[in-house]
């Protein structure tokens, strides 16, 4: 590991998101221990507590998933270091820096996106795919009558007559924050004035969230938000065109309370105050996220009168500031699941226009949330002829299966694995990050692409082109694409095991323990990092594709079928899945490679259709009542189902098109059981 003693007495150090863990002695300087780790903890002072670049939180109290518990008196006390650099230019509350605290305790530690040298490449870009205008907001001008002594009304009054008479508007209210600036407004704009009017319902009330003096040429904005479990992302559109003006993303800090989301409601449950904290952290993400997104942009925040928010039900409570904890046991009770319609202050989003109004989609039960509700609204199975399998990818992978007769819907645990999480070598998809791999089954070679990069290792200019971001890692898409490479060159068996050099016929298949590794790049003799991809590495993709595979086989169960006519990746990660590494790794049951596609961010696309139009509101909320649910946690075949889908691809299920596209090796290096599969049965509908 690096550590600085193996004494097993040492305190042991957890850093979050990366998931790497060391012991070190006491003293140790949290920096020191990030860098023994090879934790992208950011420094450019040598130490000196100069910079402020090595900013961390660290957590104190009950952190059951990682075993320790973490008293108030794990760090070193502030020191004057710290204490100056607070006075002169302020460290945000709870932070340390890095290079000044010490480790005198076990700790458990969260690197923020900021303190990162690798901060995250969003990948959850926006969809083409056209959207109807019909946002809840638009802009009108109007002519105000002047006041008259002869006939006494108010400017309210008078300003309400107007929308009457030139654009036959009529319910419409005003908050006090609009009503005290009316007459300020009227006055400078000499009696024209424009207006932002909501009306998210045809005919319903009408509210005035904003006015301007004259023509307001400065557009009016919404936020689609994607508020994913270990991700949140957000697009910035034009309400009157529905251009999107800027996609940004950050992490979920929310992380640092639990890698998935059932270790976030046991921290709501055994923290006093956890949900709190989880909810406050959550929403200033998202005022970070506004701000940031607005200001790329070149757009006032203020303009910012909308926010649509899709996310899973435990994401969709710690938003609200309702105690999750119902969520983690039978019957799974939401404590709403219908669509809500709040404004900016209930949520403390004081980075848009203080009149912005929110709108969350409907969940479709307690473990399938608003993001499954939008993936339907973005990818409509219940129009489809044909069967679809829709998998949106992610922590919580969210699973629909139907056509026009009927659509099934259930939640499935996948954990951080797909997001490099919870890896040895893993990290966030960032510049440097190996996202593509080949491993040449003859010579056993490898060879790689990274992010930020179009050329592949062994091709000429490669080391040049890739000096400045350096080779830092592997991402979810790349780790997918290692083991399912490993499987086909013969380096792993139908279980999982990593052979040896001898049973391999490499020595790139390194032993470490009782079990072995397998050496992708060593950049150790230049202070880069060796990159490999381990047994527990293995296993952790083995278990997050087993739950994604179980849950879809769920689904085909309860639908009576035995095979899909087509298969849609969808999520950010979804989007960067190779069908045939999808398919040899077993993660997907088996389907033509050409029925096998990616929507994109498709939970995001959802979103922005509800954010642009008010129609689309509707038809989801109607329409997450004609979706079945299925839960995975109380279904006892899940569990045979995904003890199958340990082996790689699968012990039992037949795959007759992966076997058209690939031939995986006949391979048994020790471990019981293995990948074969059945009689070769394939019914498309059970006899």
């Amino acid at each position: 590991m690096g550590s600085a003693s193996t004494d097993d007495k040492d305190p042991l150090v957890i850093f979050t998101p990366s998931g790497k863990r060391g012991r070190f002695a006491k003293g140790t300087p949290v920096l020191q221990a990030a860098r023994a780790l090879g934790v992208d903890l950011d420094s450019v002072c040598g130490g000196r507590g100069i910079c402020s670049k090595c900013q961390i939180n660290p957590s104190f109290g009950e952190f059951a998933k990682h075993g320790v518990t973490v008293r108030e008196d794990a760090l070193s006390e502030w020191n004057e270091v710290e204490a100056r650099y607070d006075r002169v230019k302020g460290l945000i509350s709870g932070r340390r820096l890095g290079c000044q605290a010490k480790v005198m305790g076990d700790v458990v530690i969260d690197v923020p996106e900021t303190s990162q040298v690798h901060r995250q490449v969003v990948r959850k870009e926006a969809s083409t795919k056209p959207i109807t205008m019909d946002p809840a907001t638009r802009i009108v001008m109007v002519e105000v009558a002047e006041p008259d002594m002869h006939e006494p009304s108010g400017d309210f009054e008078r300003l309400k007559d107007a929308l009457a008479q030139q654009w036959d508007v009529h319910q419409v209210s005003a908050a006090l924050p609009v009503l005290a600036k009316l007459q300020t407004v009227l006055r400078k704009g000499k009696w024209q004035i424009s207006v932002a009017l909501f009306q998210p319902d045809e005919g319903g009330v009408v509210q005035i969230l904003e006015i301007w003096p004259n023509l307001h040429e400065g557009g009016i904005y919404g936020l689609a938000v994607d508020l994913g479990s270990t991700t949140i992302a957000a697009h910035l559109c034009d309400l009157t065109t529905g251009a999107v003006m800027g996609s940004a993303g950050i992490m979920n800090p929310q992380i640092r309370f639990g890698e998935d989301l059932m270790s976030r409601v046991s921290y709501a449950m055994m923290q006093e105050g956890g949900a709190t904290e989880m909810t406050r952290a959550v929403r200033e993400a998202i005022n970070t996220l506004g701000g940031q997104i607005a200001e790329d942009a070149g757009i006032d925040p203020k303009l910012i009168l909308e926010t649509v928010f899709v996310c899973n039900p435990v994401m969709h409570h710690l938003l609200l500031g309702i105690d999750p904890v119902e969520l983690g046991q039978a019957p799974f009770a939401l404590a709403t699941s219908d669509a809500l319609r709040l404004s900016a202050p209930d949520l403390g989003l004081s980075t848009l226009n203080p009149q912005a109004q929110i709108y969350l989609l409907p969940c479709i039960a307690g473990h399938v949330g608003a993001d499954a509700a939008a993936v339907a609204l973005s990818e409509a199975p219940e129009q489809s002829e044909d069967l679809v399998l829709i998998v949106d990818v992610g922590t919580n992978a969210e699973i629909l299966l139907g056509n026009k007769t009927k659509v099934l819907a259930c939640s499935s645990p996948t954990g951080p694995a797909f997001e490099g999480a919870q890896i040895s070598s893993g990290q966030r998809a960032a510049p440097g990050a190996i996202e593509h791999i080949e491993i040449d089954p003859a010579t056993k070679e490898p060879r790689f692409r990274v992010i930020g990069c179009d050329l592949w290792s062994d091709e000429a200019g490669f080391a040049e082109a890739t000096a400045q971001t350096g080779i830092t890692g592997i991402c979810g898409s790349g780790i997918i694409e290692a083991v399912a490479e490993m499987r086909a060159a013969g380096l792993l068996d139908g279980s999982g095991l990593i052979g040896s050099a001898e049973q391999t016929g490499t020595p790139r298949s390194i032993p470490t323990g009782r079990t072995h590794e397998y050496l992708i790049f060593d950049g150790t003799a230049t202070g880069g990092p060796r990159i490999t991809v381990t047994q527990g590495d293995i296993r952790a993709i083995q278990l997050a594709k087993s739950a994604l595979y179980a849950g879809a086989r769920l689904l085909m169960d309860q639908m009576d079928v035995d095979a899909v006519d087509r298969v849609v990746l969808a999520g950010a990660f979804g989007a960067h899945i190779s069908p045939k590494h999808a398919m040899i790794l077993g993660m997907i049951p088996d389907a033509p490679l050409e029925k096998v596609t990616s929507a994109g961010n498709a939970a995001g696309h959802g979103a922005r259709i509800a954010l642009c139009n008010r129609a689309a509101r509707k038809r989801i909320e109607g329409g997450v009542r004609a979706i079945q649910k299925v839960e995975t946690a109380i279904e006892p075949r899940f569990q045979e189902h995904f003890v199958a889908a340990n082996a790689i691809p699968h012990k039992t299920a037949s795959m007759p098109n992966l076997a058209t596209v690939v031939s995986l090796p006949d391979v048994n290096f020790g471990a019981s059981g293995g990948g074969g599969n059945d009689d070769g049965r394939r019914r498309r509908r059970r006899g």
